[in-house]
């Protein structure tokens, strides 16, 4: 029921039901959401070119993400930012953050992936029999000669303190031939 409600120096009665008003999000609420679109485009703002046209995003939304990029200067910068999360309100961002987590999950398997390789090679290069066993079961015998003959070199480069250029070649050698294999 409402209540009624006389404020002095009125003759009328205001009505003060406000059960059936909905006032949306609150101002803090608003906040929260505008700073998670301006992260949001700050990432956009961060993709690689193909990555982005990729995207698909809207046209509007698409040119306020490469107008951001050739901004230099700080407070600009902030402000076409704002403009990105102004433009994103209007915009189904569901899409994005989902092609977006499915980036990151990408790098975090490749970033895992480069540090099991790190691993293998330190293992061969301190010349462990158990290492040089696993190993051969997964790479073909032509190979593991050459990650015979390649840890042999790094570490005599390693011994005569030169740069490690066997090494390295070692890693590259030891992508190619676990690259689809479970480290």
């Amino acid at each position: 029921m409402a209540r009624k409600q006389a404020f002095p120096g009125e003759s009328g009665v205001v009505d003060d039901d406000r059960d059936g008003l909905d006032e949306g999000p609150s101002k803090s609420e608003l906040k929260r959401q505008d700073r998670e679109l301006r992260a949001l485009g700050a990432e956009l703002v961060e993709l690689p070119p193909a990555e982005l046209e990729a995207l698909d995003l809207p046209e509007k939304l698409l040119d306020a993400v490469v107008a951001c990029r050739r901004i230099t200067a700080h407070g600009a910068r902030l402000r076409q930012e704002m403009y990105i999360a102004k433009v994103m309100r209007n915009v189904d961002v569901e899409p994005i953050r989902v092609a977006l987590a499915r980036r990151s999950d990408k790098d975090r398997q490749r970033v895992r992936h480069e540090h099991g390789l790190e691993r293998w090679r330190e293992r061969l290069l301190a010349d462990e029999p158990e290492a040089w066993t696993e190993i051969a079961h997964k790479v073909a015998p032509d190979t593991l000669q050459q990650l015979r003959s390649l840890a042999r070199q790094a570490r005599a480069e390693l011994a005569a303190s030169r740069p490690p250029a066997a090494s390295r070649q070692l890693f590259r050698r030891l992508r190619e031939a676990l690259e689809n294999a479970e480290i």
